[in-house]
């Protein structure tokens, strides 16, 4: 299977972000009208927001791509994960942050990634509370848009000689193994955020670092991975080496990693 061309990519750029909109719009009227909570097999949080907004997603990728498969954290959740017959696959979460969405911290996205090649070729993101929307489809391409205006180009900067801004999850924040990474690094400022978000203030030159010590899955870092190296910056597990996608006899699961802005 040949790898996409740029051209095809960018074309499927504008129906993506009008998906992730949608299904965004889904989120957030479960957001201000109110949800209950259950908890998954793993223990981990699930409202009926998830749910609706993978509802959305999946059906909506199938035309645009025939015959391409997508791995989604709820579907994945209940047993579902198609085969992956290629090295080209959808990477969906349909609420990332879902114990911010539950806290009302209002750091939650919709992500849709695509997988060509086993790397991440494109990504959208969207954050329902703000309207803000990132997305990009290869090198040079990422932007953000906020409530429909215009789009801007965004692009990762170097490290201000003054110090680093490091993110770190609010949810998963292991502060001694963060200390331990970061020893060596000139810090200027240590901030907390939810969700996939972080990819993208790394993106738009709002941060320079973000260090995730513990496991992700697949889905939860692909549109952001896309988004961040289109603007220039990089994505690696913690030795250097390149993220893997597709592993599918492991659950999609990641290893740590470090995301950066210019080096």
């Amino acid at each position: 299977m040949p790898t996409l061309t740029p051209a095809e990519l960018a074309a499927l750029l504008p129906p993506l972000c009008e998906l992730a909109r949608c299904a965004g719009a889904e989120v957030l009227r479960h957001y201000e009208n109110g949800f209950t909570v259950r908890a998954k097999a793993d223990d981990t949080p699930v409202t009926e927001a998830d749910e609706a907004a993978e509802a959305i997603i999946l059906p909506a990728l199938a035309p645009l791509l025939p015959g391409v498969p997508a791995i989604s954290e709820e579907e994945s959740a209940a047993g579902q994960s198609p085969a992956l017959n290629g090295a080209r696959f959808w990477a969906v979460d349909p609420l990332d942050g879902t114990k911010e969405f539950i806290k009302r911290t209002g750091e939650f996205s919709v992500n849709i990634g695509l997988i060509d090649g086993g790397r991440p070729v494109l990504g959208v993101i969207y954050a329902p509370v703000t309207r803000m929307l990132y997305a990009a489809a290869g090198p040079g391409s990422a932007f953000r848009q906020r409530d429909g205006g215009a789009a801007e180009p965004i692009h990762a900067r170097k490290s201000p000689a003054d110090g680093m801004v490091v993110l770190a999850s609010r949810s998963h924040d292991n502060d001694q193994a963060l200390r331990d990474r970061l020893a060596a690094l000139t810090v200027r400022e240590r901030r907390k955020m939810g969700s996939s978000l972080k990819f993208c203030m790394i993106a738009e030159a709002e941060a320079d670092i973000y260090l995730r010590m513990g496991p992700t899955c697949e889905w939860d870092i692909a549109a952001g991975q896309a988004i961040l190296e289109a603007a220039g910056g990089s994505v690696t597990r913690l030795d250097g080496s390149p993220m893997i996608y597709g592993k599918a006899d492991e659950g999609y699961l990641n290893p740590s990693f470090i995301a950066r802005g210019l080096t």
